[in-house]
């Protein structure tokens, strides 16, 4: 395999520990816990993983550790830093007992069931440290819900000796690692289930699960690029850039890469539906700003867009949910009718409010809402060009004002998306080190015998040394929620914060950046050097921890 100049300089950085695991640890165990709601419903359904205490690994005394196999398991989406979780859990394992392995399911949750597997070793492992993506064995979104499932998985971990599994994954996927463990520990059958925080978007996060890993890479990935447009922004002075963020759920993406490059615009969906703000009120605001800055000889400027935003306006969501009924309900008749007359078909059927708003929408994205459903016979809302539909619809109320006299300039709009660009990039020196950290952690969680845990490391604004690892009950973090029509325990999601410190200061500033041309360039990720610029960590996690 050919390696770029960075690969072989990288492969040699030895990650960083936490103090209290670099020598041998003994466990302390906090209060027991509950979860966040739900309490009842919760322990009803988790009785052997309930209640269970946090735990903090510190300095202990030696002990011998019985030998034992592990399970790897990558799931959902990539994030930077995966090779390093399983990296810090292969060092771990090993200098618990030198004979200890380590096997990979083969494309996520998907392998355990599919049997499909390899042993990890020395050599293969060396290989992955410190690169960014999933290859070592792939991902997948294979959901573990099912008894058959969890009893076709115990066959195989039965059959290579597996005394514990890691899955690595988001909120879903550590739901459904909870579950595992309570239906192992219900049965009896010895297999531990330990998980580790993962998800870009950064919305798998609590009080002791400080930030989820590969948000720090990937908001960093993003900024040098919005960065990097910014400054051809400024130079050409001609175009108004609307970039799209990942981030359907929640919108700590975009309020990163703002708070980093400091752009004019930047919507945050929590705020948007919090206000009760209309697609119009959406596209007044932006229109306002464009309008204010041509008055001051400026034509240009950067609006940062969170993915999901659509589901974040009220009266968007009104219309989706009437639209995914009415559609379900009548999909052969639709499908019948000619396609130029199935936009004045879909108005004739809806209810008033909803059929004014499908109306006022641009063509391609009106067609977007009413043909693209994903399985479960919902609008797939990432294939919604939002930049678009917002940048057409901030140029036809910009051509409204300037007919009426109240605008001078000229709007000409670019556009973009970053997602997959930040998924798999080389983990930033924290991720490197949060990544090993949480994999080596879970080792530790497995030898102490717990099951049902998330591995967590905390005090990460501090010097590596100084963070606290352990582990939380991963019950501790659920709550009761529909899905599909009926209740289901889940891990909940942690939304931008309006009373927060990251958000607070990006409120304080906006206004400024909004006249202004304040833009910052973050350039690139820097691996080597200085410690302040290479290992700071977001925005976000300063501001949170006031440092």
């Amino acid at each position: 395999m050919t390696k770029s100049a960075l690969q072989i300089a990288r492969a040699a950085y030895q990650p960083k520990l936490p103090k209290a695991l670099t020598g041998v640890v003994a466990v302390k165990e906090g209060e027991p816990t509950q979860s966040v709601a739900d309490q009842e419903a919760i322990e009803k359904l988790f009785p052997n993983t309930y209640g269970m205490p946090l735990i903090q690994f510190v300095e202990g005394q030696a002990q011998n550790v019985a030998e034992m196999n592990v399970g790897v398991i990558l799931s959902g989406g990539q994030a930077p830093g995966g090779h390093n979780v399983i990296s810090g859990l292969f060092d771990g394992i090993k200098k618990l007992n030198p004979n200890n392995k380590l096997y990979g399911f083969i494309l996520g949750p998907g392998g355990l069931v599919d049997h499909n597997y390899k042993e990890l070793t020395a050599d293969i492992i060396d290989e992955y440290r410190n690169t960014g993506g999933f290859d070592i064995i792939g991902s997948g979104r294979t959901k573990l819900e099912k008894e058959e499932q969890f009893e076709k998985g115990y066959e195989i971990l039965k059959e290579l000796g597996i005394k514990a599994l890691v899955i690595i994954g988001g909120d879903d996927s550590n739901t459904n690692a909870c579950v595992l463990a309570e239906y192992y520990a219900a049965k009896n059958y010895g297999i531990q289930v330990i998980g580790c925080p993962k998800t870009i978007d950064g919305d798998l996060k609590n009080e002791m699960i400080e930030t989820s890993f590969g948000f720090d890479t990937a908001c960093k990935t993003y900024s040098e690029v919005i960065g990097n447009i910014e400054r051809d922004c400024n130079s050409a002075r001609k175009y108004w850039h609307f970039i799209k963020l990942m981030g359907r759920s929640a919108s700590h993406i975009a309020l990163e890469c703002a708070l980093q490059t400091q752009p004019n615009i930047c919507i945050i969906s929590e705020e948007v539906e919090a206000n009760n703000m209309s697609l119009d009120d959406v596209v007044t605001y932006i229109a306002k700003a464009v309008a204010d800055r041509a008055a001051a000889g400026n034509n240009f400027g950067t609006v940062l867009i969170p993915e999901g935003l659509i589901e974040f306006i009220p009266a968007m969501k009104g219309l989706i949910a009437e639209l995914n009924d009415f559609l379900a309900a009548n999909s052969e008749e639709f499908s019948s009718i000619e396609a130029n007359k199935q936009r004045e078909y879909i108005i004739s059927k809806l209810s008033a409010e909803n059929s004014a708003i499908y109306a006022s929408l641009p063509e391609g994205v009106a067609r977007q809402l009413s043909l693209d459903r994903d399985p479960h016979g919902n609008v797939q809302v990432s294939l919604i060009e939002t930049e678009k539909l917002l940048s057409e619809m901030v140029g036809k109320k910009l051509a409204a004002w300037k007919a009426e006299g109240k605008y001078v300039g000229k709007f000409s709009a670019q556009h973009h998306f970053f997602g997959y660009e930040g998924r798999c990039a080389a983990p930033s020196n924290f991720d490197a080190d949060y990544c090993y950290s949480l994999g080596y952690t879970a080792s530790l969680l497995i030898a102490s015998g717990k099951t049902g845990y998330m591995s967590s490391v905390r005090n990460t604004t501090a010097p590596a040394a100084e963070w606290i690892a352990g582990g939380v009950p991963i019950t501790m973090m659920m709550n009761m929620e529909r899905r599909h029509g009926e209740m289901k325990p889940v891990i909940q999601k942690a939304l931008v914060k309006l009373d927060g410190a990251p958000f607070k200061k990006f409120a304080a500033n906006r206004e400024a950046w909004a006249k202004e041309t304040a833009y910052v360039y973050p350039g690139p990720i820097q691996y080597f050097g200085p410690s302040e610029v290479c290992d700071e960590p977001t925005k976000t996690l300063q501001l949170e921890q006031a440092k």
